[in-house]
Parts: C-alpha cells; sequence; structure tokens
C-alpha cells in the first residue's frame, strides 16, 4: 500500500469516527443534525425549475442536502455508512494528487445547495478543509427562499408559510407586509382569520366578496393596526424569538375572550392589543 494510500484509509476512518462522535453528541443534546433530503424541500416548498446558473466556485458550508445520498452523510458531510469507503478514498487519493475533478452538481434553493451529483467529492472537499468547490448549478425558484442557518426542523414552518402565500397570495398583494408567525399552526390560524374576516364583510356589504379583497382589509382594519400597537408598546422585547404575528394571534385571542363578557361586544382589536400589553406588562 502506497503512502497515498495508506493516508487516504486513515482520512476515511477518522471522517467516520467523527460521524459517530457527532451522532453520540446529537443524542445527547437531542437534536437530530441530519442533511436535508431535497425532494422533502422540494414537495414542502413546492419549489420550481430548475434553472441552469453555470459553473460557479460554491461554498462548501453552503451545501446542507443531498437529492438521494442524504441518508449516507451527515450534516457536515461526513461519511455515516461502509458502503462509501471505496469511492471516498478513491476520490481522496485523488484529492491528495492535485487531479482535477469534474465539477460537482447542486440544486440551488435560496442561500443554499443540495448536491445531485458529487456527494463524495463534497465529503472529501469538507474532510480536508476545503472552503469552496466548483460546482453546476441549477437554481430552483421558491416563494420562501432557504436561509444559510436552515436547520431540518425549519422544512415544516416554511412549508407552512409557502401554503400560506399561495393561498392569501398577500406577498404579491402587500409586498411589503411582515407576516410570519412562529406558533405551531400559526399560518393555518390567520387563513382561518382571514375567512371569518371575508364572511362578515359579505354579510356587512351584501355582495360577493373576493379572497384578495379580503386578504387586503383584514391586513389592513385588523392585522396592521394590532401589530402597530405591538410595535409601538415594546413589548415584543419581552418575547424573544416571536414575531408581531405571534402576538397578533394572542391578542385576537384575547379579543375573542373580551367580546364573550357581558358588556364588551364592542371592543375593537387595537383595545384589545392595549388591554393584553397591559396585562402582562
Amino acid at each position: 500500500m502506497t503512502d497515498i494510500e495508506s493516508l487516504s484509509e486513515a482520512d476515511y476512518a477518522s471522517a467516520r469516527l467523527r460521524a459517530l462522535f457527532g451522532r453520540v453528541i446529537d443524542a445527547l443534546s437531542g437534536e437530530s443534525r441530519r442533511l436535508l433530503s431535497f425532494e422533502e424541500v422540494k414537495e414542502a416548498l413546492h419549489l420550481a425549475g430548475p434553472v441552469y446558473r453555470g459553473v460557479q466556485t460554491v461554498p462548501v458550508d453552503r451545501i446542507v442536502g443531498s437529492l438521494n445520498r442524504y441518508r449516507d452523510f451527515d450534516h457536515r458531510f461526513l461519511p455515516t455508512q461502509s458502503h462509501t469507503q471505496a469511492r471516498w478514498t478513491r476520490i481522496n487519493r485523488a484529492w491528495y494528487r492535485e487531479l482535477h475533478l469534474p465539477p460537482v452538481l447542486l440544486y440551488q434553493v435560496g442561500e443554499v445547495y443540495f448536491v445531485v451529483d458529487g456527494n463524495h467529492r463534497v465529503s472529501v472537499a469538507r474532510a480536508q478543509g476545503q472552503t469552496h468547490i466548483d460546482a453546476e448549478v441549477r437554481e430552483c425558484a421558491s416563494r420562501v427562499p432557504l436561509a444559510a442557518d436552515v436547520e431540518p426542523e425549519d422544512i415544516e414552518r416554511l412549508g407552512a408559510r409557502v401554503e400560506f402565500l399561495e393561498r392569501t397570495q398577500i406577498d404579491r398583494l402587500l409586498p411589503q407586509a411582515e407576516v410570519e408567525p412562529t406558533i405551531l399552526g400559526g399560518y393555518d390560524r390567520l387563513v382561518e382569520h382571514i375567512a371569518v374576516h371575508r364572511y362578515f364583510m359579505g354579510l356587512e356589504q351584501k355582495r360577493e366578496i373576493s379572497e384578495s379583497e379580503a386578504v387586503l382589509h383584514w391586513y389592513e382594519t385588523l392585522y396592521l393596526p394590532v401589530t402597530q400597537v405591538v410595535r409601538a408598546s415594546g413589548v415584543l422585547e419581552e418575547f424573544p424569538g416571536r414575531t408581531p404575528a405571534d402576538l397578533y394571534l394572542w391578542v385576537m385571542d384575547h379579543l375573542h375572550y373580551l367580546r364573550s363578557l357581558p358588556g364588551q361586544r364592542r371592543v375593537d382589536a387595537r383595545e384589545a392589543a392595549r388591554q393584553f400589553i397591559e396585562m402582562i406588562d
């Protein structure tokens, strides 16, 4: 066995050991630090494309998932399965010999990338401390692009946001609007609020109300007034990680409670927001 072959075998053993330690640490911490499945992300975010973007130099740490090998490597692209050894060590030997390898093929979604072809090349590059890699990039359009720090547990919430935007079109009707709850089921509750608002608009105006009209009226007469009171009060500082949309949902729960009390039927959303903030201050 040559020196390069010995080094490659030792590198692979080290990478597998680091992957094992990583799994132990994840188990103790209760975290799930796995590679993202492109198919799961595609389904959740309703991705479009891909569109060819040419050959680029891509930061290796922005590669967060794989099309079909997401079980073979961990979130740092360390190998987790023994069947990866032969190919991994062959590519590692080529790295030591400074042989030119073809660009990997990646799908881009927002700020991150998924490997279509070249999982072992990415794994070796990361193991060897390489910061960038040449890649043929194809971009998949997403209504909710993925940020560089995306985690597996974020995908369900982002998928719910995509469905909310597709249902309400609020990002196109009101590009400046910020409506991003973090509460579990928050987007479903917002859709329900808009539907109820549309129903009562129809009763009041005695005509059919379009969804887009209901969304605009709901935002301007309910959501925006409540969140303006919330922002002005500074109460968000008491709830790190929460958003104005979360406080809106809590205020509306409080409004429902107030209107159930005798003599409180005429309380409006702004007043409910003020009372809610005073109650928790």
